[in-house]
């Protein structure tokens, strides 16, 4: 548990086996931090780093909804606003800061939700390296009652790299495209890659919409990122 200014929060833990090479931060999707989200910070363990999954939906009372019934989502996003994601985010680095890790060594991924927080992060805080797979609302305000964000793309301090499926229907092409360039202007590194046979969740080995080739370019896309940012 880590304290925030909202009252406790969950963590999902894991730890490489050896040094470290640096920490990471993974966001959860809408649906919180569930096996999938586990698994996934289990792997960035076993490529090496330190990670740790923050459970943000600790104001509404914690919990996770399932894949296929999208009615058990929004009760969770109670009393979510990016002030308190970056509270809670920051409250992450500071349990990673205490175990040595300066936040030049840490990055963050995210998914879904995730991916959103991602590029929130990377415009408001300096950390090493940030991934956003397939995150929504940052050209336009996100369903979920968040805000855009892409008048911070310019500002932008983390080295971002963003992920997207060419199928995503709640992600368009188009979007993907302004957003790229908007990131022509940003002060750390950016990159967006596109998947053409893609949807939305790609990378999730438990939904529908995995797509094996997609996710595995993906996740070494993501790896290698780390690897230049952190390194």
């Amino acid at each position: 548990m880590l304290p925030t200014p909202d009252g406790s929060m969950d963590v999902y833990e894991a730890y490489p086996d050896g040094e470290p090479k640096g920490a990471v931060i993974v966001i959860q999707e809408a649906f919180g931090v569930n096996d999938h989200i586990q698994d996934v910070t289990r792997r960035f363990a076993a490529a090496g780093y330190v990670a740790v999954a923050p459970a943000m939906f600790h104001r509404a009372g914690g919990g996770t909804a399932p894949y296929d019934d999208f009615s058990q989502v929004m009760p969770l996003f109670e009393g979510v606003s990016d002030e308190g994601i970056l509270a809670d985010v920051d409250a992450t680095v500071s349990h990673l800061e205490a175990q040595g890790f300066t936040p030049s060594r840490i990055g963050i991924v995210g998914f879904c939700f995730g991916g959103r927080v991602t590029f929130l992060v990377a415009a408001r805080r300096a950390l090493g390296a940030s991934v956003g797979f397939y995150g929504g609302g940052i050209v336009n305000a996100s369903p979920l009652g968040l805000p855009a964000l892409i008048g911070e793309a310019s500002a932008l301090q983390t080295p971002w790299l963003g992920l997207f499926g060419d199928l995503d229907k709640g992600i368009p092409v188009d979007d993907v495209e302004v957003l790229r360039a908007a990131l022509d202007d940003a002060e750390a590194a950016a990159e967006i890659v596109r998947y053409a046979e893609a949807e939305h969740g790609f990378h999730c080995d438990a939904r529908a919409a995995y797509h094996e080739d997609s996710a595995r370019d993906a996740w070494q896309r993501a790896l290698g990122w780390l690897a230049t940012h952190l390194g």
